[in-house]
């Protein structure tokens, strides 16, 4: 079995293929049912963030789990077609024809990572290293999220359990050990300097902030932190805009007062999470007209938009600055302090090979348990014989000779249990567990037997 990931993020695809997979908030349980279900993978976890898609597997062959992998990806890529590649765009009436279409268009964009390189790929993530912000930690949260999902429906066992669980560990060293957190800037910060280019000092701004998630947290603090001191709150569901916006002193305003509050705000930060566009192209002419062409701008950082994107527009909107995370995206580079990036890859690599290690190491423990059972077996055998022989030795001489025998075995065992750990660590392209096997003789359902953990209520 091996481990494999395949996915798109900002790097690879634009924002209009990712705000397709994003869209539904059962996409996540259907690729990972869709996944487990073509029966070329034993487990699945899907991390599905606002700049990234990927399914991570444990496999038993590669060619066929990237093909079914790549077919649940193009399923899920088929809901919207609404702004999207032709080739997802495009629906013809014959089932096959169109899931072809689909694969085809988000196929340019897929990456693929394989065993060692999955592991270095899961850890890199972690770390903030392959966000649109370098070095930003809400990946972390959103892993956590991904794992404790998969364990929750039985979809992640314990090579999946241990691939995430040390990659949480790995991005809380890379944030408690090194200072990438102080030189990564978020994409609310990105979106504040952008906006501070176009209005100035961001003081005295009118700022309104639409929807009360994790995102709409992050960006109310990191607004009221920038000195805007007028700040409102917007949200379908009022209690949490309350909560939200009473812990920087803002205001908080019904839903239906969404045009009164975009026409009013200077700077205007959007991230609801809601399917189709909140601020459409109408909402912003409106808003246009009502501030008499004073400059604004809108910082979009939800996925799926919830501002309709500029190439839809009909007539363009000169006094309003859009920024959407495609935007953000493209200014991701060099906003991290080099030093702490090279820290943290540094980290990264001696951590990929220590779990290439223990994972190496663990392999052919269940060998090496198999092994020592039957060895143990043995002796016991051995050891009965001898008493039934000779009954009239007394108890202290039974346990003397049977010490002697153990640590005898002991010893012989000692050099070939611990040079197989070595040698499947150096590799080689050669199976020594499996030449172990053969030299004692031990049986599959030997090795089973002790690398699986008994099943509740069975004594």
């Amino acid at each position: 079995m091996s481990l494999l990931v395949i996915g798109l993020s900002h790097r690879t695809a634009p924002l209009a293929v990712l705000e397709a997979l994003s869209e539904s908030p059962d996409r996540v349980a259907d690729i990972a049912t869709a996944v487990l279900a073509s029966a070329t993978a034993s487990e699945a976890v899907v991390l599905s963030t606002c700049n990234r898609l990927e399914v991570y597997a444990e496999v038993p062959a590669f060619h066929p789990a990237v093909a079914a992998i790549g077919e649940a990806l193009a399923i899920a890529a088929g809901t919207r077609r609404e702004g999207l590649p032709r080739a997802i765009d495009v629906a013809p009436a014959d089932p096959v024809e169109e899931l072809a279409a689909r694969a085809e268009a988000i196929a340019d964009h897929l990456y693929v990572r394989y065993d060692d390189g999955a592991v270095a790929h899961a850890f890199t993530v972690a770390c903030g290293l392959d966000s649109m912000a370098v070095g930003e930690s809400q990946i972390l949260g959103q892993m956590r999220d991904a794992l404790a999902v998969a364990q929750q429906t039985g979809r992640a066992g314990e090579s999946l359990n241990s691939l995430f669980q040390h990659a949480l560990r790995v991005g809380k060293r890379a944030h408690t050990e090194t200072d990438i957190d102080q030189h990564s800037v978020s994409l609310v910060q990105m979106g504040l300097e952008e906006a501070g280019q176009v209005l100035g000092d961001l003081r005295g701004r009118r700022a309104a902030v639409v929807g009360a998630g994790a995102m709409s947290g992050l960006a109310v603090a990191t607004t009221a932190r920038a000195g805007v001191s007028d700040l409102t709150v917007i949200n379908r569901t009022p209690a949490r805009a309350e909560r939200l916006a009473a812990s920087v002193g803002g205001t908080a305003r019904p839903w239906a007062d969404l045009e009164d509050v975009l026409a009013a705000s200077d700077l205007v930060i959007t991230c609801t999470g809601a399917v189709g566009h909140v601020i459409t192209e109408d909402r912003l002419a409106r808003s246009v007209v009502a501030r008499s062409g004073r400059p604004q701008v809108v910082i979009d950082l939800a996925l799926p938009r919830d501002v309709a994107p500029r190439e839809t527009w009909a007539s363009p909107l000169p006094s309003i600055r859009l920024i959407d995370l495609e935007d953000l995206g493209g200014r991701r580079e060099g906003r991290s302090d080099v030093v702490q990036v090279d820290r943290v890859s540094e980290l990264v690599t001696a951590e990929v090979a220590d779990y290439l290690t223990r994972r190496l190491e663990k392999s052919v423990a269940p060998t090496v348990a198999a092994l020592r059972a039957r060895a143990a077996s043995l002796v016991s055998t051995e050891l009965d014989r001898l008493h039934q022989r000779l009954p009239e030795l007394d108890d202290a001489t039974r346990a003397e000779v049977g010490h002697a025998v153990h640590r005898i075995v002991e010893k012989l065992l000692h050099t070939p249990t611990t040079r197989v750990k070595e040698f499947a660590v150096e590799g080689g392209g050669h199976d020594y567990a499996a030449a172990l096997r053969e030299l004692f003789d031990l049986e599959p359902k030997d090795v089973a037997n002790v690398s699986s953990p008994p099943k509740r209520g069975v004594s």
